[in-house]
């Protein structure tokens, strides 16, 4: 009788023992794949689960999004141009059950297939077109590692090209090319705005030879101007009609005077 009671007591400290170190909580951010005997067992919903000890064993997933950053990478353009440029990758794991059997560590492989995507993407492409479609370059890496970690049960949300380094005297001759595009845009708004000006001073000039009385006018405007000014200096322009008109009587008194 006291065996018998040894025993139930033995089986008692065991059930004890499995439920103490065999329930498991999963986090509602967590899924659960479960081994028994070393071959799946089936995935572990969120919640208390009980995991039988020796018998049983099980993996933690978290299916939240994580976010990569990929180091910098030295590629070369199209056009031979040498650089370095790093991203951030943002993905999640969309088959559970996949992520543990398919692939040791989906994290690393992940990071690592977006490495090389990024070198050979990058090394598609001339050095203006990675800095004026960066969005379109993101999007298409995006698109291969998304395609690449499908089997593993890897879902790519998005990629996005942080920082690209340039040589420095690759800066320096971009910098140039900058300043004289500039100095181009000035002279070229500078000389429509002259020529806007002559059209518009001719169209004055039109306007004021059609008036007898306008150039007279705009005189007396100018002699105005000056007097408010402080300048010691003034310059007089005479209009040519008031020339003219010397001129002619200068010529009636000569003659005259060869007439006597």
């Amino acid at each position: 009788m006291v065996f018998w009671l040894s025993g139930w007591g033995y089986l008692l400290y065991f059930v004890i023992a499995v439920l103490l170190f065999g329930l498991k909580i999963v986090k509602e951010y967590e899924r659960g794949v479960k081994f028994t005997l070393g071959k799946f067992g089936g995935m572990m919903s969120p919640g208390l689960r009980l995991v039988i000890p020796i018998l049983q064993a099980w993996q933690r997933v978290d299916i939240r999004v994580k976010a990569i950053d990929v180091p910098d990478q030295d590629a070369i353009t199209k056009d031979n141009v040498s650089l370095k440029v790093n991203a951030v990758l943002y993905y999640k794991v969309s088959d559970s059950k996949r992520a543990v059997i398919e692939v040791e560590d989906f994290g690393y492989a992940t990071s690592q297939i977006a490495q090389t995507t990024m070198r050979d993407v990058v090394g598609e492409v001339t050095l203006d077109e990675l800095l004026s479609k960066r969005d379109s370059i993101s999007k298409r890496i995006r698109e291969i590692v998304d395609k690449a970690t499908d089997p593993w049960g890897i879902k790519v949300d998005s990629v996005e090209l942080k920082h690209i380094e340039l040589p420095e005297q690759l800066k320096r001759t971009i910098g140039k090319e900058a300043e004289a595009e500039r100095e181009k845009r000035a002279v070229i708004i500078k000389a429509s705005g002259e020529v806007e000006a002559a059209s518009n001073l001719k169209k004055a000039a039109n306007t004021l030879a059609e008036g007898p009385g306008a150039l007279h006018l705009r005189t007396l405007q100018t002699l105005n101007d000056l007097s408010s000014d402080k300048s010691n200096t003034v310059v007089l322009g005479v209009p040519l009609e008031i020339l003219r008109a010397f001129e002619g009587g200068g010529g009636g008194s000569g003659g005259g005077k060869k007439k006597k």
